[in-house]
């Protein structure tokens, strides 16, 4: 399998085992290598008592498209820390999207940052993660 392949391969694994994000409405669109791209739309019960769209959900959904670009290697990897940046409210029946881009990854650890937007394009919040890989691979080994 070249990159991409295994980029996606490794995707639709987690994906199968991913309840979090499947539970919350999340659509994996696109992956490649360090690459990410899920959306999400604000339903009902993810607005807050300011009727705007709950910061937890928004960081969630950042975080999976975290999860998604830094697991696109074979390795397992994991958070090692996250921040976020709210920049614009998001609203009942947004559409969100994630994008997830590698920034620099050596040795066990990566930097990604995740932009989420409206399908506008106007950005909701900016998303920084460091990543820290951890023993085991994402699919099972190749038979020679």
């Amino acid at each position: 399998m070249d990159a991409g392949e295994i980029a996606r391969a490794c995707a639709d694994a987690m994906w199968a085992e991913d309840s979090a994000s499947k539970g919350l409405g999340m659509q994996l669109i696109s992956v490649e290598p360090g690459r990410s791209t899920l959306a999400m739309t604000i339903t009902d019960r993810m607005v807050n008592g300011h009727n705007i769209a709950h910061g937890g959900f928004i960081f969630t959904l950042a975080d999976s498209a975290f999860a998604f670009a830094c697991n696109t290697y074979n390795q397992r990897t994991v958070a090692q820390h996250c921040a976020v940046t709210f920049l614009a409210a998001g609203r009942l029946g947004d559409r969100l999207i994630a994008r997830g881009v590698e920034r620099h990854r050596a040795g066990r650890s990566g930097i990604y940052d995740i932009t989420v937007t409206r399908e506008d394009g106007t950005v909701i919040a900016e998303f920084r993660g460091h990543s820290r890989t951890i023993e085991g691979a994402l699919l099972p080994a190749q038979k020679a």
